[in-house]
């Protein structure tokens, strides 16, 4: 004997995916031209640093790149850094690895323009970081390439929409460590600059700031992490880069080239992880009392 305890089993059905399909799909896609302008800022900050990367003569570029590796990390990481990037040039991919270079940096730069401020409004109101946690779990909870289904529908393909979904992916933790250095700066720093007469914008900008910047960091390390790991799944709608690189290679079967591929996408994380964690300065509460001794001085 059969026992009919699921819903199922008397034909009760909710359409909602036929529903989805018939009114979402409909109004996403008659709203594109509006978002293509919203992403009118993104679009002109990927081709000027995409211009702008692949413009710079190559041994400037490993120079800028050992510069920054000596200063963080020492001479050892700086020579692993030059070898590694001479490597993927090498293998005739570094057109493709500026242009991932252009990628990540746009998504980080527009990911600490949204997330830096909206770190701040939560370290500041409760209300609003009870809000936004809730939004926060589930944008770093649905798999990546669920993002890809609203980006193509009000974005198109391309470089463009690849950055875009790459933003919403990496977004949360620069977030959630804005909000997390602020409130962790102790109490009596802020009554010190509230005693010099500091208002609650110099107060952060000149105490609340400098203390957390190791935290914010932290954060946009994170986000930088993400956005290399969206790389590949961005190439998935038509994003360029070394992303395109494995995922054509993949549908070919060509081992070697989505082995050096992926391997540049690793060096890129490699190289720039180590960087970014250690180019904060150390020192940051001396910064913070300099700070504040320069507006007790005016």
């Amino acid at each position: 004997m059969n026992l009919k305890l699921a819903p199922s089993d008397y034909e009760i059905y909710i359409p909602i995916a036929e529903w989805i399909e018939r009114n979402i799909k409909e109004w996403l896609f008659t709203q594109r031209p509006l978002f293509k302008k919203l992403a009118a800022p993104i679009d002109a900050t990927l081709e000027g640093l995409d211009t702008l990367f692949n413009w710079i003569p190559f041994p400037i570029v490993i120079l800028i790149f050992i510069f920054f590796a000596w200063k963080t990390n020492g001479v050892k990481f700086a020579f692993f850094a030059a070898i590694s990037l001479i490597a993927i040039d090498l293998v005739d991919l570094w057109k493709e690895t500026m242009t991932t270079l252009a990628m990540i940096f746009t998504a980080v730069i527009f990911c600490m323009i949204i997330g830096i401020p909206l770190g701040i409004a939560a370290s500041r109101s409760r209300v609003f970081e009870i809000i936004l946690r809730p939004i926060l779990d589930i944008m770093q909870t649905i798999p990546s390439f669920v993002y890809l289904i609203p980006v193509v529908m009000l974005f198109g393909v391309g470089l463009t929409p690849g950055v875009v979904a790459t933003i919403i992916f990496a977004l949360p933790p620069v977030i959630r460590l804005t909000n997390l250095g602020i409130r962790q700066v102790g109490k009596g720093f802020k009554e010190a600059g509230a005693s010099l007469g500091l208002s609650k914008f110099k107060i952060l900008h000149r105490i609340e700031l400098p203390l957390a910047l190791k935290t914010i960091m932290a954060g946009v390390n994170q986000t930088l992490m993400l956005a290399l790991s969206m790389v590949v799944i961005a190439a998935l709608i038509g994003a360029g880069g070394l992303g395109l690189t494995v995922y054509v290679a993949l549908g070919r079967l060509d081992t070697g080239a989505a082995v050096i591929g992926g391997t540049g996408i690793v060096i890129l994380a490699i190289v720039l992880d180590r960087i970014t964690q250690k180019i904060v300065p150390q020192d940051n509460i001396k910064t913070c009392l300099l700070y504040t001794s320069d507006a007790a001085d005016e």
